[in-house]
């Protein structure tokens, strides 16, 4: 596989798996663990370009009728795109939970605008990548369709191997760059970046011109690489993706549509980018889970997982699967776990319907044990639980914890080890669902 090829993956996996886990895939009773990382709206995205200098079509977000009606008149194009706003590929073939047909429409006649959003706004769009019943759409992008002479690919990426940003590039764009770097791997640009020094102008023109932009298009699209690397550092992004970046018949180069992703740890002097994740489309346990300030990712299982550490928590998960259980979630209460989040990841796990029993897989290095279960013992009592909850403790002053679970009274099951505490958990969960 490709240098490339391989970047390209380890980008797309930063929007899905945490840093910790990103090289595990899954397998046969192994987890791979997808992240909540900050996904923006398509139109937010643009925005955010604009903001930059970056040249994308003229557009307006709506969110009624009287929004569209305005937009149809205050927005001068020679045509109309019409996106619902949804985070899913595939809206172009959707279906709405009213029979309309299509979250993306054109149209020349302004009069069409208003009746396009309108059966759109409220409705579930269901598409390949959503579930269920779909998503609720709440905004409407209504956009200058522009027809496009030429396509390319365009793309900063982190790249662990280079230490830094690198750029890559192909002049098919409008397609899976990943099916472009299987057909036809010299067509892909790779151009790494000096982190510290920034992207240079010669760099800007290289890339331009191997992407096959000619006459004054030539600096103009330098001038647009520029800019779209300036917005990959300014907010801290880790991809930045335009598919296509291309030119219009008349001569203009434009960012199409574009895929953004961020670092997470960023996001203390990100706040204005993030403070658009208004987490409409975030499964709520996620968003509760996240006011507690826990580490938790929600799964369908049954099995409620409150274990301290990444590693341990993927370790945990895998040998649930190996005897044969699920988990409910990921959960990671991080080393100096206090009685406090204990309460709130009992909470928390409490209130998944799917959650049949509750792990608590706990190594005490930094934190004592004892401490720990205390608080079992404290939200178990403060939180009413009629869950079965099986304990494994190992590490610092586990014998004291041991003694307080067993005077506690409470019908706990403390497992002497890992598999055992497994076993027991699936054996509970599989009870409690007959």
């Amino acid at each position: 596989m490709s240098a490339p090829m391989n970047m390209l993956r380890t980008s797309r996996r930063l929007s899905k798996f945490s840093s910790l886990l990103q090289n595990f895939k899954e397998e046969k009773n192994v987890l791979s663990i997808p992240t909540r990382c900050l996904s923006l709206q398509e139109y937010q995205s643009k925005k955010l370009m604009a903001d930059n200098g970056v040249a994308v079509q003229k557009f307006v977000v709506c969110s009624s009728t009287d929004e569209a009606k305005s937009a149809a008149r205050n927005l001068k194009v020679d045509e109309y795109v019409i996106k619902a706003q949804i985070l899913a590929g595939g809206r172009g073939k959707g279906v709405f939970s009213n029979g309309f047909k299509g979250g993306v429409h054109l149209t020349k006649n302004p009069s069409d605008v208003e009746n396009l959003v309108s059966s759109m706004l409220g409705q579930k769009l269901k598409t390949k990548q959503t579930t269920g019943e779909g998503v609720k759409v709440s905004k409407v992008m209504v956009a200058e369709a522009l027809d496009i002479a030429r396509e390319t690919y365009f793309a900063i990426v982190l790249d662990r191997s280079h230490a830094g940003p690198v750029i890559i590039g192909s002049k098919h764009g409008g397609m899976d760059i990943e099916e472009t770097a299987a057909t036809d791997p010299d067509s892909i640009i790779k151009e790494p970046v000096d982190i510290v020094s920034s992207v240079t102008e010669q760099q800007c023109l290289s890339v331009a011109e191997k992407l096959g932009f000619q006459g004054s298009n030539l600096q103009t699209a330098a001038d647009q690489i520029r800019r779209l690397y300036d917005l990959f550092v300014s907010v801290d992004a880790t991809q930045v993706e335009i598919n296509p970046f291309g030119e219009t018949p008349d001569g203009r180069v434009v960012c199409f549509d574009a895929k953004i992703n961020f670092d997470d740890n960023a996001s203390f002097r990100q706040k204005e980018v993030f403070a658009m994740d208004d987490m409409a489309e975030t499964d709520p346990r996620e968003v509760e889970a996240s006011r507690l300030k826990l580490n938790y990712i929600a799964l369908e299982g049954s099995i409620g997982c409150l274990v301290n550490g990444a590693g341990l928590a993927m370790a945990t998960m895998d040998i649930i699967k190996l005897h044969g259980g699920e988990p409910a979630n990921f959960l990671d209460v991080g080393g100096g776990v206090s009685e406090q989040q204990v309460h709130d990841a009992f909470f928390l796990l409490m209130g998944d319907k799917h959650v049949k029993t509750i792990l608590v897989n706990i190594f005490g290095g930094i934190v004592n044990c004892a401490t720990v279960a205390t608080g079992i013992i404290k939200a178990s009592k403060k939180l009413h639980l009629d869950l079965p909850l099986v304990v494994r403790l190992e590490g610092n002053n586990v014998e004291e914890a041991k003694k307080i679970l067993a005077e506690s009274g409470l019908k706990i099951l403390v497992a002497d080890g890992f598999n055992e505490a497994a076993r027991l958990s699936v054996e509970s969960a599989s009870k409690a669902s007959l």
